[in-house]
């Protein structure tokens, strides 16, 4: 009998540590997710080749293009944009980043975990944008605002980081559902969800797929006018995010007067056309 409580209290043990060791491993996994899991020490960072990188998530990346494009052709200095899921270009911004940028400031404070050479103090916020509603070409829906959203039967798509990626979509369905303190609408907006999908990028997909409208944000629709077209929430559901931008403090030379230029009136006419104001 002494044996059988033995055996009995050993798998207990066994099961216990087995599950303590999973627990731990998930935990480590999140903090990993969190914590600059791209973050490589023994890539070094040496950007001054001649050439001005830029790198960051799909969504800023069409104007920052606008503005490379008329500034290389102003000055002749290539200037190159690369953008989309961090996984594609970390290793390559970490050896080459002239500049981060960054689609809210949630998502550049991520991007210091991973990208050692830029520091808060280098953040420079330089335009806004608005969300808005997408919605099929031609609004079959008929949705106004964002009252039809809480309608039953009508299919929301948001964007969401779920903790694990870094996108400028994270909580804004929320931010704009609970803008009136009403938990009403929080819930009847969450039962329309259909899809909470990482990154803007796999949003629109997911949009064009099965949704009758997508959260997001101004410049999504304005760059693809053939595939959607937008409604715009009340002034007091809107939310703005910026796009903002870190310079490393080993950039090519040309970098701060590319920046000038971003920032500049000419600049500023160039992002508009996207949706970006200040």
């Amino acid at each position: 009998m002494k044996k059988i409580k033995a055996l009995a209290t050993s798998i207990a043990l066994a099961t216990l540590t087995a599950s303590s060791i999973a627990s731990a491993t998930t935990v480590m996994d999140n903090m990993d997710d969190r914590e600059g899991m791209f973050y490589d020490a023994s890539i070094q960072h040496h950007p001054a080749d001649g050439v001005i990188r830029l790198y960051g998530p799909g969504g800023p990346h069409s104007a920052l293009i606008k503005v490379a494009e008329a500034y290389e052709k102003k000055t002749g200095q290539k200037v190159e944009v690369i953008f989309g899921p961090e996984k594609k270009w970390t290793r390559d911004a970490q050896a080459k980043a002239d500049i981060i940028f960054g689609s809210s400031e949630q998502s550049i404070t991520a991007y210091l975990e991973n990208y050692h050479f830029i520091t808060q103090k280098d953040v420079q916020p330089v335009y806004i944008r608005r969300a808005i509603i997408a919605v099929k070409k031609g609004n079959p829906k008929n949705i106004q605002g964002f009252d039809d959203l809480l309608k039953p039967g009508t299919k929301v798509v948001v964007t969401e980081g779920k903790g694990v990626y870094n996108t400028s979509g994270t909580g804004v369905w929320e931010d704009i559902a609970g803008r009136e303190g009403s938990l009403k609408d929080i819930q009847q907006l969450r039962n329309n969800i259909i899809a909470f999908e990482k990154g803007s990028g796999a949003g629109f997909k997911e949009f064009n797929n099965q949704g009758d409208a997508w959260i997001t944000w101004i410049d999504w629709p304005l760059t693809n006018p053939g595939k959607a077209d937008y409604v715009e929430l009340d002034k007091d559901r809107t939310i703005y995010r910026d796009m903002n931008i870190a310079v490393s403090p080993k950039a090519d030379p040309a970098t701060a007067d590319f920046v000038k230029f971003l920032n500049s009136n000419e600049g500023e006419k160039l992002v508009a056309t996207l949706g970006w104001t200040r």
